[in-house]
C-alpha cells in the first residue's frame, strides 16, 4: 500500500471513523462479508479502493473494461440486471447519453440530496452529471481541462525563455501560435508532434456543440478553419508527422524520434542523427501529464512546464454513480462519496497523485502551495483551475465521440491530399447524416 493510502487509513482510525463505517456498512449489506462490485474502463480506482476496503472492512471486486468495448459490454447486464455491478463509471465520451438512460441512481433524492453541495463542484463537472430533468446521475472528482505542455530546455534556448506565463502570451492566438513554430521550424525543432493537437484551439475559437437543440449539425468558422490550420501546419513542416498515440508520438516525449515516423515502431539503431527532430510540446488536458506525460518519460523529467493555447478546452474524465437496481446501495455510496467529496481523503489523493480536482473545498485549501516536480515546481493546479472556469458543460452532446472521429477523418482526408476541402466537407456531412437521419446538415 502506497504511504499516502496507509496514512489516510491510519488517520481515520485515529479518529474513530473505521469502527463506524465499517457497522454502517454492515446494516446496509447485511454482512462486512459483502462484496461491492465495480466496472470502470480505467484502473484509476485501484488505489481508492484499497483504502475503502481497509476502512470499511469490506471485499471490492473492480472489472476493468477497454473503453472501446465498455458501453456494450456493460449496457446488457445495466438492462438485465444480472449480475451488474453495484457501481459504475461513464466517460466524457458518452456521459450525456448515460445520464438520459435509467441505470444511475437519482442522487437528487434522499438519502443522498447531492444537490445541497452542487457549489463545492466546479461548474461544468456537476452539471455534465445531471440529465435533461435536472436529475444528478453521477458525481466526478476530477476535471480536465488542457494546456500544452512544452519543453523548457527547447523554449529556453529558441524562444529565449521558459517561463510559462511568457510562452503562454506569446501562444495566446493562432496567429501567435504559428509565430512560435515557424522559430521552432528554422532552430530544427517542432511545434507538435502531428497536426492533431491544434483541433483544441481552432474548434476552440467559437465552442459550440456539435448538434444543437433543433436537431441541427453546427459548423462554426472555427470548425471549417480547423482545415486550414491543420493543412497549414503540414504545409509548413511544423510536426514530426509522428501520429497521434502512435510509437513515434509517444517516443518524442523523451527526447529526438525519427521524422515522419508514421505508424511504424520505433527502431532506436535505424535511425540517424539526421533524420531525427525533437518536438517542442503536446496539447494534453490535466490527464495527460500523470497518464501519457510521465508513463513514457525517462530522460526529460522535470524539463516540462505547462501553459495556455489561443483558448481553453477540455477532454476526458470519469465520472462515477450508483446502479439503480444494486442491493448496496448505502454501501455504494459510501465509495461515491469517498471519492467525489471526502476532504480528507480527496486532500492525500490529490497531494499524492497530482490529479486537478473537482472539489472546490479541497482544492482551495491546497492550490497556492502545489508543486510539480515532473514541471520543475511549477504549480500546474492554479493553471488548470483557472482555466476550467471558461468550461461549458452546454457544448457536450451525446454525438460528439462518433462526430469528432467524422470529423477528424475528414480533415485528416484534406490535409492528405486525398480530398478538397469541399469534398472532405460533404463526406463529412454524408456520413453524419447517414449514422443520425434526424440531424440536418447544413445546405441540407
Amino acid at each position: 500500500m502506497k504511504k499516502w493510502l496507509l496514512l489516510f487509513v491510519v488517520s481515520l482510525l485515529g479518529v474513530g471513523t473505521l469502527s463506524a463505517c465499517s457497522n454502517n456498512s454492515e446494516e446496509a449489506s447485511g454482512s462486512s462479508e459483502d462484496t461491492l462490485t465495480i466496472w470502470s474502463f480505467t484502473d484509476e480506482l485501484e488505489e481508492p479502493i484499497e483504502v475503502f476496503k481497509e476502512v470499511h472492512d469490506v471485499e471490492v471486486e473492480l472489472t476493468i473494461i477497454p473503453i472501446e468495448d465498455y458501453p456494450t459490454r456493460l449496457k446488457p447486464v445495466l438492462e438485465s440486471g444480472t449480475e451488474a455491478p453495484d457501481v459504475f463509471t461513464g466517460e466524457l465520451a458518452f456521459i450525456k447519453e448515460w445520464v438520459e438512460q435509467d441505470y444511475w441512481e437519482d442522487l437528487s433524492q434522499e438519502p443522498y440530496n447531492v444537490e445541497d453541495i452542487e457549489d463545492d463542484f466546479v461548474d461544468y463537472v456537476f452539471d455534465l452529471g445531471r440529465d435533461s430533468e435536472g436529475t444528478v446521475k453521477a458525481l466526478s472528482w476530477q476535471t480536465t481541462p488542457g494546456g500544452i505542455y512544452y519543453r523548457r530546455s527547447i523554449a529556453e534556448k529558441v524562444l529565449g525563455t521558459d517561463d510559462p506565463e511568457e510562452i503562454g502570451e506569446r501562444m495566446s492566438t493562432m496567429d501567435g501560435m504559428f509565430e512560435v513554430g515557424e522559430e521552432l521550424k528554422s532552430a530544427g525543432y517542432r511545434l507538435f508532434p502531428d497536426e492533431g493537437a491544434v483541433r483544441w484551439f481552432s474548434q476552440g475559437q467559437d465552442p459550440q456543440p456539435w448538434v444543437n437543440e433543433n436537431d441541427e449539425l453546427i459548423m462554426t468558422d472555427g470548425r471549417m478553419n480547423h482545415f486550414d490550420y491543420a493543412k497549414e501546419l503540414r504545409e509548413k513542416d511544423m510536426t514530426a508527422f509522428a501520429p497521434e498515440w502512435s510509437p513515434a508520438w509517444f517516443e518524442a516525449m523523451d527526447g529526438p524520434v525519427s521524422y515522419n515516423a508514421g505508424w511504424d515502431e520505433v527502431d532506436e539503431k535505424e535511425t540517424k542523427a539526421e533524420d531525427e527532430v525533437e518536438v517542442f510540446g503536446y496539447a494534453l488536458p490535466t490527464w495527460g501529464l500523470h497518464s501519457v506525460l510521465k508513463t513514457n518519460v525517462e530522460e526529460t523529467a522535470g524539463d516540462w512546464a505547462v501553459t495556455n493555447g489561443p483558448n481553453s478546452y477540455f477532454s476526458g474524465g470519469t465520472w462515477l454513480g450508483i446502479y439503480k437496481d444494486s442491493d448496496k446501495k448505502d454501501l455504494a455510496w459510501e465509495f461515491v462519496k469517498m471519492m467525489t467529496h471526502d476532504k480528507e481523503f480527496l486532500t492525500d489523493w490529490a497531494m499524492e497523485t497530482g490529479d486537478v480536482l473537482s472539489y472546490l473545498p479541497v482544492t482551495e485549501e491546497i492550490k497556492s502551495e502545489f508543486s510539480e516536480d515532473f514541471l520543475d515546481g511549477q504549480n500546474n493546479y492554479t493553471f488548470f483551475l483557472e482555466e476550467a472556469k471558461s468550461i461549458d458543460s452546454n457544448i457536450v452532446t451525446r454525438y460528439d465521440q462518433q462526430i469528432d472521429t467524422m470529423f477528424g477523418n475528414a480533415v485528416g482526408e484534406y490535409v492528405e491530399g486525398t480530398k478538397t476541402k469541399e469534398e472532405a466537407i460533404d463526406e463529412f456531412y454524408n456520413l453524419v447524416q447517414n449514422a443520425y437521419p434526424q440531424i440536418k446538415v447544413p445546405n441540407q
